[in-house]
């Protein structure tokens, strides 16, 4: 029975709240946004036509608390809860929860997701349907020892994986059986304070895998759909950066394998709603045999990569959804739908590359993306990036005639686009797009591992570029002397509050001695280049130099969460040791020791909140 969705709550935050309400917004129909302490004044709040505070900015006091989000949802009037991605997305007992409450879930039944949700019961329920699974222990049996036996049984390489992980989060790669138990226990503390859940399967690790899925759509009349493959091999940290559809180098025999594997799997579990079939393929041969393709995982809910589907086939698909929720047949049949060009998506993290990838917090003061390609986001400038939750500020997506197009317009659009002073992974994802590999199609997800010192990009400006932006702005700056014209001029500017010196030509010259910018001269400009903005300004000397932190001082790099320390006050500690670990923005960071010595101060608790540039730990060199 059809009821057609008058009122929306989207249980969720950020890019994809945002997109949900501009598919709602074009079908009439009215949003409800709920939103943390932290998100007050988020762009999906200002969007939404209502919006529900919630709760403290943590997520498992807002965003993860599902009597709340119901309680808002018959508070605020809305008849139907779309949990996006992440979040609650794929918890059974919340989306039948929403069902008992009288709502309407925009989802799969609770069954097919407690079905799929878990790892381990999938692969087996995907095996008597016939799927192709990789070989691993997905058995009760979580004792370390026992775990490690069945690894050491498995060979080395082997992937420890969290039964209801997603997103990365909750797996870890083990390479020999002396690091098992750290890895372990590693993977089970973020799978905890990720999911709720330690339990975790082993599996055998492909070496040259490549991460390919599968769009799947089903609706309450017994239609199932695949839209296609994705591939998502570009990884860092099992994390997904670089995004595209079609899979280069799939055949349309492999694809008719792959897709017809998908749609079977799907329909094992009566599946309403979109999901997503991952296979993992081995790539040694240098192409995608069907015969070394596996089951992997499937997630019951839209994927963060969605859009690369959407612009090869011309579907919204948070459409389909609100239209399948509502009781209405799929749009499409399978012989209506095909793939058209290409289309690449990069995810634009608030991290610094050049650092390790640590997180980057702050207030935007500048974010302006290239418009000449589809973006997704859930920021605008002035907006706060906060430690609380994913780094992720935006997706950019290309959508050209083949392959080599899309690679080429993501690329100048993420050039053309200016964050500052929150640092991102633009210049990064820049670079990994220009690699050979990548832009020969021959990807798997150790790309970026193995290519890592040359993605990484230069931390400062390029000398020349920085000296032709700044001619025009350094003559009118000193404009009104005149004195030996056309001589080229020394001038010292700040860049992000580094002093650098640069020659400029001045027609308009005042004096042979390196320049510096009187201190009236105030303004300033961006400079921007491969996907890197930095604000330049007339530096001016101060009093006296800025003392710096002690090379042993470890400091907190971002406010976060202390989950465990390594060591104790006075112990002996060698270089690249770990000290403690951290816990933000949804991830583990490990501080170790910047040179052998001893621990002199020690201020850092398990469970203990810190902000950014708290004194941790004192590392004193030993003579």
């Amino acid at each position: 029975m059809s009821q057609k969705i008058k009122s929306l709550l989207i249980a969720n935050r950020g890019e994809i709240a945002c997109r949900i309400i501009r598919t709602a917004r074009d079908m009439g129909i009215r949003t409800v946004a709920v939103y943390s302490d932290a998100d007050a004044k988020a762009l999906h709040v200002q969007e939404a036509d209502a919006a529900v505070h919630i709760g403290a900015s943590a997520a498992r006091e807002s965003y993860l608390m599902g009597e709340k989000i119901i309680a808002a949802a018959k508070a605020s009037g809305a008849e139907a809860i779309h949990p996006g991605y992440g979040f609650l997305s794929e918890n059974a007992e919340f989306a039948q929860a929403v069902i008992d409450a009288g709502l309407i879930w925009v989802g799969p039944a609770p069954a097919s997701i407690t079905a799929m949700g878990l790892k381990d019961a999938a692969k087996k329920l995907m095996a008597e349907a016939g799927v192709p699974v990789t070989p691993g222990y997905m058995g009760a049996n979580q004792d370390p020892a026992f775990l490690a036996q069945q690894a050491a049984e498995i060979g080395y390489p082997v992937l420890i994986k969290a039964v209801a992980g997603g997103g990365g989060k909750g797996m870890r790669k083990v390479d020999d059986a002396a690091d098992f138990a750290d890895a372990l226990a590693s993977c089970q503390r973020e799978a905890t304070a990720s999911f709720g859940n330690a339990h975790v399967l082993i599996e055998k690790y492909i070496q040259r895998p490549r991460h390919i899925e599968v769009q799947v759509f089903g609706d309450t009349h017994g239609n199932i759909v695949h839209l296609f493959e994705r591939d998502c091999s570009l990884q860092r940290r099992h994390q997904k950066v670089i995004e595209e559809a079609p899979a280069p180098g799939v055949t349309p025999y492999t694809r008719e394998l792959i897709c017809s594997a998908a749609v079977r799997a799907a329909k094992a579990v009566n599946y309403v709603g979109a999901g997503t079939i991952e296979f993992i393929a081995d790539s040694s041969k240098g192409f995608i045999d069907p015969d070394l393709v596996w089951f992997m995982e499937m997630n019951t809910r839209l994927q963060v990569e969605h859009p690369v589907t959407e612009e090869i086939t011309g579907v919204d698909l948070v459409e389909w959804q609100l239209r399948v929720a509502s009781g209405e047949p799929l749009p499409l049949r399978q012989d209506e739908l095909s793939i058209d060009g290409h289309a690449i998506e990069a995810r634009l993290y608030a991290e610094d590359p050049a650092k390790g990838f640590l997180p980057s917090v702050g207030r935007l003061e500048f974010f302006e993306l290239d418009g000449s390609v589809r973006i997704d986001t859930g920021v605008c400038q002035g907006s706060e990036v906060s430690p609380f939750y994913d780094p992720m500020i935006a997706k950019m997506i290309a959508h050209d005639l083949d392959r080599e197009g899309a690679i080429q317009s993501l690329a100048w659009a993420l050039n053309d686009s200016k964050i500052w002073p929150v640092k991102n992974n633009a210049a990064f994802l820049i670079n990994a797009l220009e690699h050979p590999d990548f832009a020969s199609g021959n990807v798997d997800t150790g790309l970026l591992q193995r290519a890592s010192d040359d993605l990484i990009p230069d931390e400062i400006a390029d000398i020349d570029d920085l000296a032709r932006s700044a001619e025009q702005y350094t003559n009118q700056a000193i404009a009104g002397f005149r004195l030996n014209g056309d001589r080229n001029h020394k001038a010292v500017l700040s860049v992000d509050g580094i002093a650098t010196e640069v020659d400029i030509p001045i027609v308009e010259y005042v004096d042979p001695r390196p320049f510096v910018f009187s201190q009236s001269a105030s303004s300033g400009f961006f400079q921007t280049g491969n996907g890197q903005t930095w604000w330049v300004e007339p530096y001016r000397y101060a009093g006296g130099a800025h003392a710096s932190a002690h090379d042993g001082d470890i400091l907190s790099p971002m406010p976060g969460r202390i989950i465990a320390v390594d060591v104790t006050a006075g112990q002996a500690v060698t270089k690249g040791q770990k000290l403690l670990t951290l816990e933000a923005m949804k991830m583990e960071h490990s501080l170790t020791a910047p040179f052998d010595g001893v621990v002199a101060e020690l201020n850092a608790e398990a469970g203990a909140q810190v902000q950014v540039e708290a004194l941790l730990a004192r590392i004193e060199a030993v003579e």
